[in-house]
């Protein structure tokens, strides 16, 4: 999972058992050192999932904000620089934003970029693992 965020993140998780469906919620504070930063949150996704009271479920995560997004990729080097250039290429930072009009803050871009990925992603698990291919790590940005 990966999460693109232009501020700190606050990461929330819950977990839904699909017969009994017991809720487990956690929160993932993520401080961001930069605009566009990804963050493998694939080890604290699965912490949590461990943690939980189910073996089997639903993992459903969101961000909260609207400047923050949540996807899978795989987490190399190569790809942590090659999505933000993607996303930097489809909405460039130096448009002209209409946001940036009226609340003259300089992160139209960055709403964007985040309405286009998303701000959640669900996952299921079984046997206390997250079920996601090999090179498919969770990474919000």
């Amino acid at each position: 999972m990966i999460g693109l965020c232009a501020s700190q993140c606050h990461f929330r998780a819950s977990l839904n058992h699909p017969l009994t469906m017991p809720i487990t919620r956690a929160v993932l504070k993520l401080p961001t050192r930069h605009e566009g930063e990804l963050i493998n949150i694939t080890s604290q996704v699965q912490k949590v999932v461990q943690e939980s009271d189910s073996s089997d479920g639903i993992a459903f995560f969101f961000l909260p904000g609207s400047t923050a997004a949540l996807t899978t990729i795989e987490f190399e080097s190569g790809l942590e620089k090659d999505f933000p250039a993607a996303l930097e290429r489809l909405v460039p930072k130096a448009l002209s934003y209409e946001h940036e009009k009226t609340w003259h803050d300089g992160n139209g871009h960055s709403h964007v970029k985040a309405s286009l990925l998303r701000p959640d992603l669900t996952v299921p698990f079984q046997n206390g693992k997250l079920s996601v291919g090999t090179w498919q790590q969770k990474s919000f940005l």
